[in-house]
C-alpha cells in the first residue's frame, strides 16, 4: 500500500495509510444525520468513551443536590475543584501507565517524596532555596524515581506490579525518615507564600473569564484546523454544525463554571495548573508520534515491536511521566494542606489516583483512554467523597460506596471491551 493511498470500503470507513504511522481509521460523515448515526453505532459497538462518566457526574450532582442542600453551592463547587486538582494531576501520569497496560502502585508515595524534599529545601536559612529551585528539585527527584522503576521493569524484566509495590514500601519509608529527622512532631509547615498560594490563591474574576475565552477559543481553533487539514487531504470532515454545537456546549459549561466560582472565591490557581497539564499531555498523547506509540504498545506490544517501535524505551518514558506528574501533584497537595507530615502520600491517595484514571474511562487492558480521564474520574471521586462527608456518613460506608463506584467502572470497561471484541473491533 502506498503512503498516500486512500482505500474507501463499502461500509463508510476510510482507511488512510500514512508514513511511519501505521493505519488510521477515519469515519466518514457527510451530514449531521450520518455523523450522529455513526456515533450511535460506535456506542453500541462498545466504544463508550467518556459518555458513562459524564452521565455519572450528572446523576451524582442530582442525587447529592437533593440529599444535601449545600452540595450545589458555589463555595462547595470551588472546594470540589480544589479537592480534585491534586488527585487529577497525579492521575494524569497514572493514565499513561494504564495506557501501556502497566500499573504503578508507588505513585502516591513518589508524590510524597517529591513534596517532602521540596518543603525541606524551602526551610528558611538552611538551606533556604528559592521556591522555583525547590520545586524543580522535588519534581526532578520524582521523575528520576519513575526512571528507576522503568529501568528495572524493562531491563530486569520484573513485573511493574512487583517493582512499584516494592517502591510503595520503600518510598513510604523515605518519607518517614525525612519527616521525622527534620521535625520531632513529624509535620513540616510550608513557609513560602508562593508554594502555599498554588492551592490557596484564586484568579481575579476577569482572569477567570479570560481563561474561559482562551479554552473555548483554543478548542474551536483546533477543531477548525483539523477540519481544514482533513479537507486538504481529501478526507471527509466533521460536519460544521457538529463543530459549532461542540464549541457552544463547551462554552456554556466553561462560562457557567467561571460564573459559579466567581460568586465564591474565583478560579483556583491549582485548577489553572491542572488545565495546563491536561492540554499539554493531551496534545502529546493524541498529536505526536510518541503518543501514537504509547497507544500501540498498550494495544499490542509485540505488534508494536515488530513495527519498529522501541517498546522498552516507551515504557521507561511513561514511568518517567508518571513520576513527573506525581511530583507536581504532590506539591499541589502539600500546598493545599500547607504542610507535609509522616502520613503524606498515605491514606486513600493511591486508591483515589488509580480509581480516577479507571473511573474516567482509561482501560485496565491498555491502549484505550484519554488524558482527560484523569479529570473526569477525579471529579467523580471528589464529588462522591464530598457528598458523603456533607451527609455525615461513617468511614465504613464511604469505603463501601467508593469501592462499588470503582467496581462499576471496571465492569463497564470489561463489558465495553467484550462488545468491541464480539464485533471484531478490539
Amino acid at each position: 500500500m502506498s503512503n498516500d493511498l486512500n482505500d474507501r470500503t463499502g461500509d463508510g470507513i476510510t482507511i488512510v495509510a500514512e508514513p511511519d504511522d501505521g493505519i488510521v481509521i477515519v469515519e466518514e460523515a457527510d451530514s449531521v444525520g450520518e455523523y450522529v448515526a455513526r456515533w450511535w453505532r460506535s456506542i453500541r459497538s462498545g466504544n463508550l468513551g467518556s459518555l458513562p462518566i459524564l452521565v455519572g457526574l450528572v446523576i451524582i450532582g442530582i442525587v447529592f443536590g437533593i440529599l444535601e442542600d449545600t452540595f450545589l453551592t458555589s463555595r462547595n463547587f470551588t472546594n470540589l475543584i480544589l479537592q480534585a486538582s491534586a488527585t487529577a494531576t497525579i492521575a494524569i501520569g497514572a493514565v499513561f501507565v494504564l495506557l501501556i497496560a502497566q500499573i504503578d502502585l508507588s505513585v502516591a508515595y513518589v508524590s510524597a517524596v517529591g513534596s517532602v524534599v521540596t518543603v525541606l529545601l524551602l526551610r528558611p536559612g538552611d538551606p533556604g532555596w528559592p521556591w522555583w529551585a525547590a520545586i524543580a528539585a522535588g519534581v526532578a527527584l520524582s521523575t528520576a524515581i519513575g526512571l528507576l522503576h522503568g529501568m528495572i521493569i524493562t531491563k530486569a524484566g520484573v513485573p511493574s506490579f512487583v517493582v512499584t509495590l516494592a517502591g510503595l514500601l520503600s518510598w513510604q519509608g523515605v518519607v518517614l525518615i525525612l519527616t521525622t529527622q527534620f521535625s520531632t512532631a513529624g509535620t513540616i509547615v510550608i513557609q513560602d507564600s508562593v508554594v502555599v498560594g498554588i492551592a490557596n490563591d484564586f484568579l481575579a474574576d476577569w482572569l477567570g473569564w479570560l481563561l474561559a475565552i482562551v479554552i473555548v477559543g483554543g478548542f474551536a481553533a483546533q477543531e477548525l484546523f483539523k477540519a481544514r487539514a482533513r479537507r486538504s487531504r481529501g478526507l471527509d470532515m466533521k460536519p460544521t454544525a457538529v463543530i459549532a454545537a461542540q464549541v457552544v456546549g463547551l462554552g456554556a459549561v466553561a462560562f457557567a463554571a467561571v460564573a459559579f466560582v466567581n460568586v465564591d472565591r474565583g478560579v483556583p490557581v491549582a485548577a489553572v495548573l491542572l488545565i495546563f497539564f491536561l492540554l499539554f499531555w493531551s496534545f502529546v498523547a493524541t498529536r505526536t508520534r510518541f503518543g501514537r506509540h504509547v497507544y500501540a504498545v498498550g494495544g499490542n506490544p509485540e505488534a508494536a515491536r515488530r513495527a519498529g517501535i522501541d517498546v522498552d524505551r516507551i515504557r521507561v518514558y511513561v514511568f518517567m511521566i508518571a513520576g513527573f506528574m506525581a511530583g507536581v501533584g504532590g506539591i499541589v497537595l502539600a500546598s493545599r494542606l500547607r504542610s507535609v507530615a509522616t502520613n503524606t502520600g498515605g491514606g486513600e491517595l493511591l486508591l483515589e489516583v488509580i480509581a480516577a484514571a479507571v473511573i474516567g474511562g482509561t482501560s485496565l487492558f491498555g491502549g484505550n483512554g484519554k488524558v482527560v480521564s484523569a479529570l473526569l474520574g477525579a471529579l467523580v471521586i471528589a464529588s462522591v467523597k464530598n457528598g458523603m462527608d456533607l451527609m455525615g456518613l461513617n468511614a465504613g460506608t464511604k469505603f463501601v460506596i467508593t469501592g462499588l463506584v470503582l467496581l462499576l467502572a471496571v465492569l463497564v470497561d470489561a463489558l465495553s471491551k467484550r462488545g468491541r471484541a464480539a464485533r471484531g473491533l478490539a
